[in-house]
């Protein structure tokens, strides 16, 4: 019998406290002798309190109380929005009671030598420890803290510290691994160079030392790779042999443009089966332009089992910084008041799923995701750019076998993208989709690669007809809003039967299923297409577009606004043909949600 759930309410946690006191850069030896810097603030009365822990590798420094209350909230179409100051308002958790603990990860700012995230640190265990051990914390410990905070937040659950109570990991990611979260579909992110400035580690100065002898060969062929030429940030990241952000260069990314499932699936499995304690993730539509929280924070919530979870997923601006909305605390506090405090404050009563919708701009509230309503539709890819529900038929004179095409010459020599469009009438009523979309289409190349991508728009409102009449043949210039894209290398367009679904395609993404395209010849491409909640209001159009190619926003191959990176494209002119007749019923999956 399916649960019945209460309607949601927001919560405003009371006022407990006016002051605050800090102990600042204050050292805590780990089991190995290392030590870890950290920032203690408590409200400014006699405690014990319940703690919440942000643990990071961004600059501690930066989240500094004193440092954030000279800084206004920032919202992300700021020039002065930095990504990462993200732990947290802590004025508004000392008020409500709690201790706030800010900590440095291992091996950067503060906090000695080492690796922050290896496999071997119990860091997160010790500390959280330590803390239960001090005469300012009851016990009672739970974490904060958004990306970078919201993955050590999964590490320290899975270590399995006793005091760890419960977890609120927002925009985490790396739940399936780093490349296939960060590079979806195969297709070479830029988000880490951009990010490098805002990174707290040192730049090594000097010569570059030896790269380790097994990636000597590949760092030959990057070096000679014509694509990553074209970007001369990139090669000349390349020629300084990781002197700057080294973790960026070694790992699954320039050397190596490949998943290695070998490297992080059981590593994955195990972090994933140690987590005993509730979990409430969640991600922004925002990270649809960087993929990896937005992904990663629906893949935790897949693959939790057997433990209270719930998950929030936001509209499309980007949490201001430092991090301080106030329903995301007001709705942590409601969470940690229950799990740390014992307050009943109904949070388990409500549905476990709550979801912005743009178009109508409201919050919905599902019992899973996705949600099992969703009635996943097709729309097919017709002649004169159009997008039908109804399927092409093979045994009538439907459709047509001449394909759709455009020609993509390098971004060295134009900065305008070539694409094919398909669009709806304006529709008769309202649509909402809400969860994993996927297109399936046939197509050809002149060319061994390319790396496709799917953009799915809404148009309008838009009330015309077509018709012959004078100026009603043509669809004019209509307002548009860019919703979601997928992408996909044609290399690498393998698909793993095993762990594929019709709205959710798998690919392998490794060397070894590697298939260079032959000229001319139609192949078959599944490309996830991110997830995405939305409403098409009445007389407006969906739009799917395809292209190969996006570009910097700003000067000399950076991008205006960190977290829009760009990706890696083809240094090469290449005609792409799409088909789509009834042998090749060319097409773009919808998770549409019933409007009831």
């Amino acid at each position: 019998m399916k649960k019945q759930y209460k309607e949601f309410k927001e919560y405003d946690p009371p006022v407990l406290y006016h002051g605050m006191k800090r102990m600042k850069d204050v050292y805590v030896e780990m089991r190995d002798g290392v030590k870890i810097c950290i920032d203690i603030n408590l409200p400014d009365e006699e405690g014990p309190f319940p703690a919440l822990l942000s643990m990071g590798q961004h600059n501690k420094d930066l989240m500094d109380a004193e440092y954030t209350a000279s800084m206004p909230p920032q919202p992300s179409w700021s020039h002065f929005w930095f990504g990462n100051i993200e732990c947290g308002d802590t004025k508004y958790l000392t008020s409500r009671g709690y201790a706030h603990v800010i900590a440095q990860a291992r091996g950067t700012g503060k906090s000695g030598e080492g690796m922050a995230m290896a496999p071997n640190v119990f860091d997160h265990y010790d500390l959280i420890e330590w803390m239960a051990a001090q005469d300012w914390c009851d016990g009672n410990i739970g974490m904060t803290g958004l990306s970078n905070y919201g993955a050590h937040q999964l590490i320290a659950a899975s270590q399995q510290p006793p005091h760890l109570k419960a977890i609120f990991p927002q925009d985490p990611g790396w739940c399936y691994g780093f490349f296939r979260e960060m590079n979806l579909g195969g297709v070479m992110n830029s988000l880490f160079y951009h990010l490098d400035p805002m990174g707290c580690d040192h730049m090594s100065v000097g010569a570059p030392e030896p790269l380790p002898e097994e990636h000597e060969e590949l760092y030959r062929k990057a070096m000679e790779n014509p694509d990553y030429r074209m970007y001369k940030n990139f090669y000349n990241w390349l020629t300084l042999k990781g002197q700057k952000n080294p973790f960026g260069l070694t790992m699954p990314f320039l050397l190596h443009p490949y998943d290695t499932p070998e490297m992080f699936e059981e590593m994955s499995k195990k972090k994933i089966d140690s987590i005993k304690i509730p979990v409430y993730t969640g991600s922004g539509q925002y990270a649809i332009d960087y993929h990896f929280h937005w992904q990663g924070a629906q893949h935790w919530w897949k693959e939790l089992h057997d433990v209270p979870k719930k998950l929030m997923l936001t509209g499309p601006a980007h949490q201001e910084r430092p991090y301080h909305i106030k329903y995301m605390h007001s709705e942590m506090l409601k969470w940690y008041d229950y799990w740390l405090k014992g307050i009943d404050t109904g949070i388990m009563d409500e549905p476990p799923v709550r979801y912005w919708v743009t178009g109508e701009n409201k919050w919905r509230y599902a019992d899973n995701w996705p949600i099992p309503e969703t009635q996943y539709t097709p729309f097919y890819f017709d002649s004169w750019e159009r997008l039908r529900q109804e399927p092409i038929d093979p045994d009538a004179f439907d459709g047509a076998d001449i394909p759709d095409a455009f020609v993509q010459v390098p971004p060295t020599i134009t900065n305008k993208i070539e694409k094919v469009r398909y669009m709806t009438d304006p529709l008769p009523e309202d649509v909402t989709i809400a969860g994993p979309i996927s297109a399936t289409f046939w197509a050809s190349l002149d060319s061994d690669d390319t790396n496709w991508f799917v953009t799915l728009k809404d148009l309008g409102p838009d009330y015309s007809d077509r018709t012959g009449r004078p100026g009603e043949g043509e669809i004019k210039e209509l307002p548009e809003k860019y919703l979601t894209k997928g992408m996909l290398r044609a290399s690498l367009r393998e698909l793993d039967p095993e762990k594929s679904t019709s709205a959710v395609p798998w690919h392998k993404l490794t060397k070894e299923s590697e298939k260079k395209v032959v000229p001319g010849e139609i192949n078959e491409y599944n490309v996830e297409v991110m997830s995405v909640c939305h409403t098409f209001k009445a007389h407006h159009r969906i739009c799917v577009e395809i292209s190969c190619l996006d570009l910097p926003s700003g000067a000399n191959c950076v991008a205006d606004t960190e977290y829009i990176p760009y990706h890696i494209c083809r240094n090469a002119t290449v005609l792409h043909k799409i088909y789509r007749d009834g042998e090749h019923p060319s097409h773009i999956l919808l998770p549409v949600i019933p409007n009831k």
